[in-house]
């Protein structure tokens, strides 16, 4: 690329030199192949982890904000949702808690699309949105927090050894999201692993025994991601960017009222169409962060 961009520089003097507009355009079109060849450049350094590639598990947890939060986390789902679809990705719900008013306290889904941790992983955090609040009778202005938590799928020829004298096991009847999709027996089940109090329940499947077939699975997925994490200081980075879910510990604020902006805290990108970003729209946000673009004044073209 270096020596592409040298040779494009060489021509542009020339052709300055000798006024011919001919080569000037040969050498302005060169730049737009160069440009396109170190996009694609950087999207592969972007996305060279270990395991970019892998499909992705993700969690979104309302937090502080009661009702509002619950709401909020229902919207992330929502945009995430949207946001696997414009890449093409399918997205499964693997367990849902509704909120007792609106929306969810939590819910767990399987992401699976070519590089789908690599994107999703840039969205750990907790994400903060300012509005009016539709639940309260005098239209006040709300924030409310939720937290989402992104780890790979470990592939099945990766041996992780979990006695079963660590892991509870508890099976109790599904509820929440899929009406008559959801066995009403008690089909659902819950792994608690002891030692490291992860906790992982399924309900999605129709049979018991395929609930603990897939717990099982992503159980052994956040435990390889959990000795990862260990093993490797960036992970760690990530890792403690897990704060509480509440004010100061955001990456992301997303207002509504009294002006509308989303911005990254991290990176500095920011946009006046929430509309668009709550749709999906967030390939700016996420190539940023994982580039590691760091730019305040950075905003994405309306």
């Amino acid at each position: 690329m270096e020596r592409a961009l040298d040779d494009a520089r060489t021509l542009l003097e020339l052709a300055a030199e000798a006024g011919d507009d001919a080569a000037r355009a040969e050498a302005e079109g060169s730049l737009d192949g160069i440009e396109q060849a170190v996009e694609q450049l950087e999207l592969e350094r972007m996305l060279s982890g270990e395991n970019d590639h892998a499909n992705a598990y993700m969690e979104i947890n309302a937090g502080a904000g009661g009702t509002e939060s619950m709401d909020w986390a229902a919207m992330l789902l929502r945009m995430y949702t949207r946001y696997a679809e414009s890449k093409g990705w399918t997205v499964e719900i693997n367990d849902f808690v509704a909120g007792e008013e609106a929306g969810l306290k939590n819910v767990a889904i399987k992401v699976t699309g070519e590089n789908a941790y690599g994107y999703l992983k840039a969205e750990n955090g907790v994400h903060r949105l300012v509005r009016i609040s539709p639940f309260d009778a005098n239209a006040r202005r709300q924030t409310s927090f939720a937290s989402v938590t992104v780890y790979p799928e470990v592939d099945d020829d990766i041996v992780i050894d979990i006695p079963e004298k660590d892991v509870r096991v508890d099976v109790y009847r599904a509820s929440g999201a899929g009406g008559q999709k959801v066995n009403k027996t008690s089909s659902a089940v819950r792994l608690t692993h002891v030692p490291s109090g992860i906790t992982v329940a399924m309900q999605n499947e129709r049979s018991q025994h395929a609930n603990r077939d897939m717990a099982w699975k992503i159980l052994r997925s956040r435990l390889w991601d959990l000795e990862m994490q260990k093993r490797n200081q960036a992970r760690d980075e990530a890792e403690s960017q897990k704060k509480d879910i509440a004010f100061g510990s955001q990456i992301r604020s997303y207002v509504l009222a009294p002006y509308r902006l989303v911005k990254d805290l991290r990176t500095g990108v920011e946009t006046g169409n929430v509309d668009a970003v709550l749709d999906g729209k967030l390939d700016d946000f996420v190539t940023a962060q994982l580039l590691g673009v760091k730019n305040p004044n950075r905003a994405v073209p309306e």
